[in-house]
Parts: structure tokens; sequence; C-alpha cells
């Protein structure tokens, strides 16, 4: 017997599985920073950023301390770029195609923060001063343009245990860092210890 074709999804036959979003969730959506969102970004951690060169993509883990971006007016906000792989990808999209997302993270807040908008990067010396910690200042600082800003829901984190020690692995549940790259690139890796892993981290830190 020949395998049946699969249906196509089509708009109308999501719709029809999921239903219609809420008032709440439709309506949710703003394009200025709020005091709310001030006070959130105030406090964020980490920022996850989208980006995309219009065919590729790329998602970056960002972390600072708290106030990891500042807001720079009602529409734009400021990110540093702190120190990375160089490979550079997300900032080579924003050249090409200068959309980007990111959603905001606070330690133990189940609710998340997400910033829909544009971005430009900037090497002005005087903004980048703005953002120096142990004495070093970041290479760029991109600028984000906000078309939507809007809140998403705890139930993710929730349902993840994210920030309920007691769902938490007692010990390190995947191979270090240095092991995943000695087997993934075939290179010659001195030691795979986490602790020489955390090292290399710390001193690249900023």
């Amino acid at each position: 017997m020949l395998d049946q074709p699969v249906p196509t999804m089509t708009p109308e036959t999501l719709r029809e599985i999921y239903g219609n979003p809420s008032l709440k969730a439709t309506e949710k959506v703003i394009t200025k920073f709020d005091h709310h969102c001030r006070e959130f970004i105030d406090n964020a951690t980490f920022l996850v950023l989208a980006t995309s060169d219009g065919q590729n993509l790329d998602i970056s883990p960002k972390g600072d301390p708290a106030g990891i971006a500042v807001v720079e007016s009602d529409s734009t906000l400021l990110l540093p770029d702190r120190p990375g792989n160089k490979r550079l990808d997300g900032m080579m999209n924003i050249l090409n195609h200068p959309y980007v997302a990111a959603i905001f993270l606070i330690p133990t807040v189940d609710e998340t923060l997400r910033v829909n908008g544009r971005a430009e990067i900037l090497d002005d010396e005087k903004l980048r001063a703005r953002f120096e910690i142990a004495g070093r200042v970041p290479k760029t600082v991109l600028r984000i343009t906000a078309d939507e800003i809007y809140t998403h829901c705890g139930k993710a984190p929730m349902r993840a245990g994210l920030w309920k020690p007691e769902t938490w692995p007692t010990s390190r549940p995947v191979p270090t860092l240095f092991e995943m790259l000695r087997d993934h690139t075939c290179l010659p890796i001195e030691s795979t210890d986490q602790c020489d892993v955390e090292k290399v981290y710390r001193e690249g830190l900023y």
C-alpha cells in the first residue's frame, strides 16, 4: 500500500486546531518602553538575541549584571557586545538584515519580556565607555529600535522548573565544552576538565 500524502498545513487549519487568541494576547503589544518595560530590563541579567540575514538564522545568548541593556529612549535600547568567539554571525546578519528579536530574563521571574525591532551597530567611543566593566569597554554597542514590545507569560519556565532548584540536576549531565569541541572538531585539546573550561571563561569574561 502506497503511503498517503501528508496534508499541507494551512493558516485556516492551524486556527481551527488552536482557536483564537484572547484579547489579552492580542492587545498586549506596545511600541514604547513604559515604566514596566524599563523596570524589567533594569533587572534582567540574561537575554537571547535572534538575527537573520534574510535567509539564515542565528540566536545568541547574552549575559551581564542586572541592567544587561539600557533603555535609551521611549523606543530605543542599547546593548553592549561582550567578548565572544569572534564568529560575528549575528552582527554580520544585522549588517544585511537589521531585524532582530530579543527575550529578556530575570532570575526567579517566570515571565519574560520580548522586544522585536531593528538594530544598528555603533562603535562610538563615548557610547562604549558607558558600558565599561572591570576596566574594559565593549568593542561595539547595538542600538535596537523597538517595533513591538510585549510580555510572555510564565508557563514555559514553570513547566521547565527553570527557577526551582529542586528540579535541577545534582551533577553536570553532559560533557564539558572542551570534550564536545574535541569530538566535533578533532582538534587537539590539552585538557577537557570543567575547571579549565571555567578558567578560560573567567579570563575572557570582559
